[in-house]
């Protein structure tokens, strides 16, 4: 698509620890929803950001880390995009990671606009890992870590491990919630599904 007067500036923030013996044509694929859309004909070629400063998409094959910080200009159809991805990059990940994206209004003035006048600036916090629990442990991690900053402006530390404590409480009781709701889906012990093939199918993605 031609991005000439998008609306948004889409910027994509995070890191995402790789399995071991992922390369950098699997990555290539995985990552395809992101440089087809800015244009790119590969990733080499699509990796480098809208803006110079920024590292671009990066992937440290010794480190076996995928590292982006790139911006492209776009749409809102670009969430299809961001999707696809998640899906992709689930099947290369060694652990559950955070991908922020930022859409920033291209067409708002700061200084110029209206004081009652807001932008349509958007955030999301996308999530990918090998498994629904990789997932879900990440999401408790960066919500602990929220609670725990906010709440030390008022108490210390040593008292919020109450708070801590229900907040492991809530993510067991949904991650057991999940498990059994895909035991539902599973066929009895000894039974294949169709094609041969037991059990239900784990979401690829959640967030």
């Amino acid at each position: 698509m031609s991005h000439y007067d998008a609306p948004f500036e889409i910027h994509v923030h995070g890191d995402v620890p790789l399995r071991n013996g992922v390369n950098y044509a699997q990555l290539q694929e995985a990552l395809k929803p992101l440089w087809t859309y800015a244009g790119a004909k590969s990733l080499a070629d699509g990796a480098e950001s809208a803006y110079e400063e920024e590292p671009g998409i990066k992937f440290d094959a010794q480190e076996r880390l995928l590292t982006m910080c790139w911006t492209v200009a776009g749409d809102l159809d670009f969430r299809q995009q961001l999707d696809d991805m998640c899906m992709a990059l689930n099947d290369l990940a060694e652990e559950g990671a955070a991908i922020e994206v930022t859409f920033y209004d291209a067409e708002f003035d700061e200084e110029e606009a209206d004081p009652e006048e807001e932008s349509r600036d958007d955030f999301l916090m996308l999530f990918v890992g090998p498994t629904p629990a990789a997932i879900m442990q990440v999401q408790r991690d960066l919500l602990v870590q929220d609670v725990v900053n906010l709440m030390e402006r008022h108490f210390d530390a040593s008292e919020l491990d109450g708070v801590v404590a229900e907040i492991d409480k809530l993510f067991s009781e949904r991650f057991d919630k999940l498990v059994s709701s895909l035991e539902l889906g599973k066929p009895p012990r000894g039974s294949g599904g169709p094609g041969g093939h037991g059990g239900g199918r784990r979401p690829r993605h959640l967030h």
